[in-house]
Parts: structure tokens; C-alpha cells; sequence
């Protein structure tokens, strides 16, 4: 294996072998899309591990294979998803460690999947939402601002802190006129509410997440329905909030009660209001940064926890919006 220009060689030994056997992955899997995202070329010679490339991307390939490790040790099963995380979060920080990230449970799945922080700022939003009475999530789609909030409620409701969870979100395309639909409160909304519906049945599973919505544990209501109320002991999602007014989003957070929280989320590039209307997301960052327990979280395509064309997606969109405004 030859060097060019600036660089570096280097090795990291792993001792125990079946624990390297696991982190190389079938075939050297793993290795091998180590080496592709980070631009370097990765060799494997029983547990021992050899790099080759720029020294910056050496050292971080080497930090990844030593906190990738810590965290087989704790028993975290290691997927090809994880390592992508994984070297975003290390990119960002390379003194983060990521079993305070990775093994930080939200929530468990009725299929024992675990519910964790995929980023810095995923784990940022997480503690603000254990520790402030109405936080904000705001950044880009497939970023968990919306799955996220939903496991945090349900871990509220397990816990007894809350007795119920409120999900919300405007009607904009009915213009918050939702008389003429047909059906129930439930099915006129329901289309709105899909995103919500989809995570609750995710973590629940189909028939403890109807029960809980038959039972009124979990209720659904568009944004105009909740004019007039006093939200108490309960765990309160506004979803989509870039399609609220100032009027609407300054009403929701005062339908707030005793024992209640709210997560509000929702992405400022994607209105749906009619041109020349103010986000009543907007209004809220510029109104309520000063106020405490008030947090607010803003996520980036570095965010993104989808397929990965959509981290590519959301970055096109974002330079082709730069390009027009310049």
C-alpha cells in the first residue's frame, strides 16, 4: 500500500477477536464503509485493523473504531445506519462519546426496538424536553423532530408524569373549516394527523395505539378545536407549526395547564400559509428566546436519520434556495 503526498499510515489492534469480528462486519463490511464515507483506504489482518489516507481522516477513523467498540461492549448491536451517524456525530465533535448519545433510551418499541438519539442535536432535544416545560424543534424533514417527540410522550404517559397526550396540528389545506368533510372529529383530521398516527402505531403497535385513542389517553384535534381549553397534566405535540398564524401558535401555548408540556415542531421551509402570512413559528423564535424553560432546537440536514438520499435531497434544496436569493 503505497502513501501520497501528505498521507499517513497507522493500525489499531483490537484484542478481542470476536468482538473484532463483529465490528469489521461480514466480509469486512463495515470497514468498508468506513472507508468509503471517510475517503480512506482500511485493511484487516486478523483483529488488527490498517489505515491509510489523510492524517485528519486516520485520526477520526480510528476514533470512530474505539467508540464503535465501547459500544459493542454495552451490547449495542452496531448497524450499517449507526456508522453513518456515528461519523457525523464524530465529525462534529470528536471528543463526544457515543454511548451517552447512542445508549441513551427514549423509548422501547412493542418490538423491542430502542428509541435513541442519532445526533448531537437529537440528544440536545431529548434532555430539553425532560427538562423544559415547552420546547421547539425546528429544522427539516427526517430530522425525529416528530418521532422523537412522540416517544418522549409516550415514555411520559408510561411513567404516570402525564395522563394523557394531545396531538395537534393546523389544518391548512381546509382552512381550519372542517364542517363540510364527512365523518367524525377523528376522520376529518385524520389526514393531517397521518405523520402522528404513523409514529404512535410504531412504538405501540396497531391495537394498544387505537385502544389508547378510543379511550381518549391519546386524543387527535386540529389547531382550531382547541380554542377556548385548558390543557392539564398532559403531554401536548403541535406538529407542522410553520402552517400556524402568530394568533394560532400564541393560543396553543396558553391552552397550557398544570402538569403539562408541550413539543412544538415543524420546518420554516415548508409553509403552507397564504403568500404574505407570518409563520406563527417564526413569531415564536423571535418572541420567546429570552423566557425560561423555554428551549429551542434547531436541526440541520447533518440531522437527517432517513434513507440517506434525503440528507442529499434536502441539501439540493437548501443550495438551490441560497443560489436564488443571491
Amino acid at each position: 500500500m503505497s502513501l501520497s503526498g501528505d498521507d499517513i499510515q497507522d493500525r489499531f489492534l483490537i484484542e478481542d477477536r470476536n468482538l473484532a469480528a463483529d465490528l469489521f462486519g461480514q466480509q469486512n463490511r463495515n470497514l468498508k464503509q468506513i472507508e468509503r464515507i471517510l475517503k480512506i483506504r482500511i485493511g484487516s489482518r486478523g483483529s488488527e485493523v490498517h489505515l491509510q489516507g489523510d492524517p485528519v481522516q486516520v485520526a477520526l477513523a480510528k476514533r470512530l473504531l474505539e467508540e464503535l467498540l465501547d459500544l459493542m461492549r454495552e451490547g449495542y448491536p452496531v448497524y450499517p445506519t449507526d456508522i453513518d451517524y456515528a461519523v457525523r456525530i464524530l465529525s462534529a465533535d470528536s471528543g463526544t462519546h457515543l454511548k451517552n448519545i447512542f445508549l441513551d433510551t427514549v423509548f422501547v418499541s412493542f418490538r423491542k426496538k430502542v428509541i435513541s438519539p442519532k445526533s448531537l442535536t437529537q440528544k440536545a432535544y431529548i434532555d430539553a424536553m425532560r427538562n423544559n416545560d415547552v420546547v421547539f424543534g425546528i429544522g427539516p424533514a427526517g430530522t425525529g423532530k416528530t418521532y422523537l417527540a412522540m416517544a418522549m410522550a409516550l415514555a411520559f404517559l408510561l411513567k404516570k408524569e402525564v395522563s394523557r397526550i394531545v396531538l395537534v396540528r393546523p389544518a391548512v389545506e381546509a382552512g381550519e373549516r372542517l364542517g363540510f368533510l364527512p365523518g367524525d372529529l377523528v376522520e376529518k383530521v385524520n389526514p393531517y394527523l397521518r405523520p402522528l398516527y404513523d409514529a404512535l402505531y410504531d412504538m405501540m403497535g396497531f391495537e394498544k395505539g387505537q385502544a389508547l385513542i378510543e379511550k381518549g389517553v391519546v386524543e387527535v384535534a386540529p389547531l382550531a378545536f382547541m380554542r377556548g381549553r385548558t390543557l392539564n397534566d398532559a403531554f401536548v405535540i403541535l406538529d407542522e407549526a410553520q402552517n400556524t398564524t402568530p394568533e394560532q401558535m400564541k393560543m396553543f401555548l396558553t391552552r397550557l395547564g398544570f402538569g403539562s408540556r408541550a413539543v412544538v415542531t415543524g420546518d420554516v421551509t415548508q409553509t403552507d400559509l397564504p403568500t404574505g402570512k407570518v409563520s406563527g413559528l417564526l413569531e415564536a423564535v423571535r418572541v420567546l428566546q429570552k423566557i425560561e424553560r423555554i428551549a429551542f432546537n434547531h436541526f440541520t440536514d447533518a440531522d437527517v436519520v432517513r434513507h440517506p438520499i434525503v440528507q442529499s435531497i434536502v441539501q439540493a434544496y437548501e443550495k438551490a434556495a441560497a443560489s436564488a436569493e443571491s
